[in-house]
């Protein structure tokens, strides 16, 4: 079963995100641009008709669906970041950097005795942290630091606001701990 025009070009415009110009719209439905702005003039009015969430609107010199102003408290809500839990690999390699950086990878990984990889890629996809440069050292190894959605996360205003540690944690040099039982 093939689309109607009006359903071809809805597509279009669906799927382009950017405002889509007269032209491409022609070109991409094998028709005119006079034909194109008919079918617009169409979905426009479809839309305003119907009382959807989303209308057809002209931007940046072309067209694109666009969610409704009355829609927009709605869609904020959707957009909303849900809390994310992080793991506790996660939460110490995060402390290694917020305290410790810049810091390489190789360097979280000699104080956590454990590779980084898949923690520090989850901990770089959530913005918490970023490459901020590369160690002046052979292979020049990247640097990583904490970045500005850490701070809003753990509620700082700067770096300067995080808890003092004493300088054993920060060295690695804990006590062992005595044994319960001899």
């Amino acid at each position: 079963m093939k689309l109607k025009k009006t359903a071809e070009l809805e597509a279009l415009l669906f799927a382009s995100g950017d405002p889509l110009t007269l032209e491409r719209a022609a070109g991409a439905l094998f028709c005119s641009t006079e034909e194109v702005a008919q079918l617009l003039e169409t979905l426009q009015q479809e839309y305003q008709q119907a009382g959807r969430g989303i209308e057809l609107r002209q931007a940046a010199g072309g067209w694109q669906l666009v969610t409704k102003k009355e829609a927009a408290g709605l869609v904020r809500r959707l957009q909303e970041k849900q809390e994310v839990k992080l793991s506790n690999a996660a939460m110490e390699t995060l402390a290694i950097v917020a305290f410790k950086q810049p810091v390489t990878k190789s360097e979280m990984e000699a104080i956590r005795g454990v590779k980084v990889d898949g923690v520090l890629s989850t901990l770089v996809e959530l913005d918490l942290v970023g490459e901020v440069g590369r160690k002046e050292v052979i292979g020049r190894p990247i640097l990583y630091g904490t970045t500005e959605e850490f701070l809003k996360a753990f509620g700082l205003n700067s770096l300067e606001n995080l808890p003092q540690l004493p300088e054993e944690v920060l060295e690695g040099r804990l006590e062992e701990p005595e044994p319960l039982f001899d």
